[in-house]
């Protein structure tokens, strides 16, 4: 047996035609389902999903495309603010795997699976019974006892609905506790009868909620009268019982996988946006230790999960399955009895049985995995959290000697279980740094939420830098670009637009600021996001204390796309500050990402902090991408402070965010360019925009008057050209897609470019651009439409090959 399903066998025919068992449904029901037959006095069937990657060898990649596009279709059924404030719920333990792909789908969404594995010292905040299962009691075990206060939409995903009775359960007992207004069911087969489904409806008019339910196919299984006794016999006549232990002749060799400190192996405690973030940057270098394990003939190779321990294996399994020549297959093993019989036309053709290794709450018992025996496997790497790593796994009749005895080569990777414990916080957290210690601004100016890495050696190459960053070896806030020194030619660029763009910053500068007096809070507590809303943020300070005679305090903090808000900063700001007055400012929206990352950021933080009142709609003086509702103006112009980087930004560095050097109660870190005084304008720039205030101050006043008779609803027109530039360019990246001029400039300045597009026409505001393109060889094109004064492209081809050796960009 090498696949339990062959050519032109239905892997539920054995069942079907001694059982009397009918499935019928789309077309293609019978490739996602097999039959077997269970050892359960509750159910005689049981379906066999092809694809969920339990009971059945599958690709990785299929395992974890069906899951993720299910939650494609729960965004695209969402709206996007119901979409950010998701939860996603998946159910143990065979569709713990199948919802933490379900939430990646989604996007944003925090993950959290039930458990049937008690874990001392974490509340229980829910639970619910599943009748038809042969170990009922699911617990909901969140770190963060608000992960399921909020109002946004819960998604619940299981692998099958057969009656919807364990959903049903779980939102009676879930919206008792914590009620909401809408749930979204999700699963890869809906085979509920229509009374099962009009129950539902009921259900949701009953407690007055919107329940929608989205499955990748549909269908219904017959049963014939007295089902479930023929269904005994049959297994009774069948089920050859395992004896004594199979002799091994494989090797089981420990493969460390060096996973990240204190990131969880899964969501039995929670799975945010933040895990995701530190797991996809570890996952290559962990496939990769894996892949140096297996022998070099190794030509099909199996990675085994554990019960619930699915995602964390399906994600190693579906990274190695990219790297090595060999054919890759997922499965895990399972608390579930099943029948094995060796037939083409029966789902579950193998059985491993094996003694529980975990310790189980419910105390000892048998253990399975499915198909793995006479799977023509060269080497199997079993995946087991650490909870599971006993004596019982490695003695002679456990779960290591079994694969053993059926293939040369065991590896055992083991993951260390997340167990939740309060963060040990210190009492305080320190002051802000300020000038002259840190920073070329005046101290009264901006004080930086953020610790001083001067003194650690964090620059890295751009071509080095880039290469990590997109492969996932590195995050890009994790290392510095070295800082570019411009020439003398490109200063006098800078200088000349600044002469002619200062009256017009100025300008967005006035408006942005009446705008957040007029709508935000009288006396608005400025909090711009580091570096580029630095400036921004000082200038909206001194037309404050201009025009209103208000001296507003400003600090600066870090926020990193796909790591969130420094949530240290947060925590300083609600201590000294009423949350309500805080405005967040930028000096630029793009697409739009940190605009997105920033609402998801404080949703997160309020909700694990209980801290309520931050707004997280950002003030920025430019909005060429149509995110926020309070900018200067939304035309897409030259910002003189985009064009240098810490010279023109008080000699501050971009935010660094690496677990070496930023602990759990530790501000994110920058460093302060002491050295690069003798070039630094960024109070210079200041100056030149303030000076500019006394002659626009009327026009402020009309413009400030448009603004607000204006519809100014975000239209994200930006995000969506940046998905159609993404597709037509063959980059399929909007990460490598960075529109506007700020962005633009920023590509050239610190990233691998591979071309500039310009719109026709465009003047000035691109002379510096154009110079930056032509010292790195990098091509501009010129585009008739085009919603952003330009755009830059960052090299797809990520290796270092991707400059020459003058450093220049080579094509592709």
């Amino acid at each position: 047996m090498r696949n339990a399903v062959k050519h032109g066998a239905w892997s539920g025919s054995w069942v079907a035609e001694r059982l009397g068992v009918e499935l019928v449904g789309d077309d293609g029901l019978r490739a996602l389902l097999g039959l077997a037959l269970r050892r359960n006095p509750k159910r005689a069937h049981l379906l066999v999903s092809n694809v969920l990657g339990k009971h059945v060898p599958q690709s990785p990649a299929v395992v974890y495309g069906h899951g993720f596009r299910l939650g494609r279709q729960v965004a695209a059924m969402l709206s996007e603010g119901e979409a950010r404030s998701a939860v996603v719920l998946g159910y143990a333990e065979t569709a713990t795997g199948l919802g933490h792909a379900v939430a990646d789908g989604l996007g944003a969404a925090p993950y959290l699976h039930s458990t049937r594995r008690p874990v001392a010292g974490v509340a229980r905040a829910g639970g619910f019974e599943e009748s038809h299962s042969h170990a009922t009691s699911h617990l909901l075990l969140p770190e963060d006892p608000g992960l399921l206060t909020g109002d946004g939409p819960l998604v619940l995903v299981d692998d099958e609905f057969s009656t919807g009775n364990t959903v049903l359960n779980t939102i009676r007992e879930l919206h008792e506790r914590y009620p909401r207004k809408r749930y979204v069911v999700v699963a890869l087969v809906d085979m509920r009868s229509p009374e099962d489904a009009d129950r539902m409806a009921r259900f949701a008019t009953r407690i007055g909620a919107r329940v929608d339910l989205i499955a990748a196919a549909t269908g219904s299984v017959r049963l014939p009268e007295g089902v479930l006794d023929k269904g005994q016999r049959l297994v009774a006549e069948h089920d050859q019982r395992h004896g004594s232990p199979e002799p091994s002749y494989g090797r089981v060799t420990r493969v460390e996988l060096h996973w990240p400190h204190r990131l969880p192996d899964g969501g039995r405690h929670g799975f945010t946006l933040a895990h995701r973030a530190r797991l996809e940057s570890a996952l290559p270098a962990m496939a990769a230790r894996v892949a140096d394990a297996l022998p070099a003939s190794a030509r099909r190779v199996l990675v085994l999960g554990f019960e619930e321990l699915m995602y964390a294996p399906l994600r190693l399994a579906r990274e190695l399955e990219q790297v090595v020549p060999a054919e890759v297959r997922f499965s895990t093993t399972t608390r579930s009895p099943v029948l094995a019989l060796d037939d083409p036309g029966y789902a579950i053709r193998t059985r491993l049985v094996f003694p529980a290794h975990d310790d189980p709450a419910d105390g000892p018992g048998e253990r399975y995995a499915y198909n793995v025996a006479g799977g023509d496997f060269d080497a199997v790497v079993a995946v087991v959290d650490s909870v599971g790593d006993t004596p019982a796994l490695h003695a002679p009749d456990g779960l290591l000697a079994r694969l053993a005895a059926h293939t040369p080569h065991v590896l055992l990777a083991v993951v260390p279980s997340y167990v939740p414990h309060a963060s040990e916080r210190p009492a305080m957290l320190p002051e802000p740094l300020r000038a002259p210690a840190f920073s070329s601004y005046a101290p009264e100016e901006v004080g930086w939420l953020l610790q001083d890495l001067s003194d650690v050696t964090l620059e890295a190459p751009t071509e080095e830098r880039e290469e990590a960053i997109q492969s996932g070896g590195a995050h890009y806030a994790e290392s510095l670009p070295v800082e570019y020194q411009p020439s003398e030619q490109y200063q006098e660029l800078f200088h000349a637009a600044l002469d002619t763009s200062a009256t017009r910053i100025a300008q967005a500068v006035g408006v942005v600021t009446e705008a957040v007096i007029a709508e935000r809070s009288p006396r608005p507590v400025l909090v711009s996001l580091a570096r580029a809303g630095t400036p921004v943020g000082i200038l909206m300070r001194r037309w404050a204390q201009f025009r209103h005679g208000l001296d507003l305090p400003h600090y600066a903090v870090s926020i990193v796309r796909g790591r969130g808000i420094d949530a240290n900063a947060l925590r300083w700001l609600a201590a000294h500050h009423d949350p309500r007055d805080v405005v967040f400012v930028d000096g630029w929206t793009g697409k739009g990402a940190i605009t997105r990352e920033l609402a998801q950021a404080v949703e997160e933080f309020e909700t694990q902090e209980g801290v309520t009142g931050f707004d997280p709609e950002i003030a920025v003086l430019a909005d060429p991408g149509s995110c926020v509702r309070t900018y200067g103006t939304r035309e897409d112009f030259l910002i003189p402070s985009a064009c240098l980087n810490s010279t023109v930004s008080g000699l501050i560095s971009r935010t660094v965010l690496r677990a070496d050097l930023v602990g759990p109660s530790d501000f994110h870190g920058a460093k302060f360019y002491r050295e690069l005084a003798g070039a630094d304008v960024s109070v210079a720039f200041l100056d030149a925009v303030s000076a500019r205030f006394p002659e626009i101050a009327d026009t402020v006043d009309t413009a400030v008057k448009e603004l607000m008779a204006e519809d100014r609803d975000p239209t994200w027109a930006g995000w969506r050209a940046v998905e159609r530039i993404s597709e037509e360019y063959g980059i399929h990246d909007v990460n490598l897609v960075k529109p506007g001029v700020g962005e633009t400039t920023r590509v050239l300045l610190r990233r691998v470019p591979w071309k500039i597009l310009a719109r026709a026409g465009a003047g000035a505001d691109l002379d510096h651009v154009r110079m930056l393109a032509e010292q790195r060889g990098v091509p501009v094109e010129e585009v008739g439409e085009l919603p952003y004064t330009c755009v830059g492209l960052i090299h797809p081809k990520y290796t270092r090959g991707a400059t020459g050796a003058d450093g220049k960009a080579v094509n592709v």
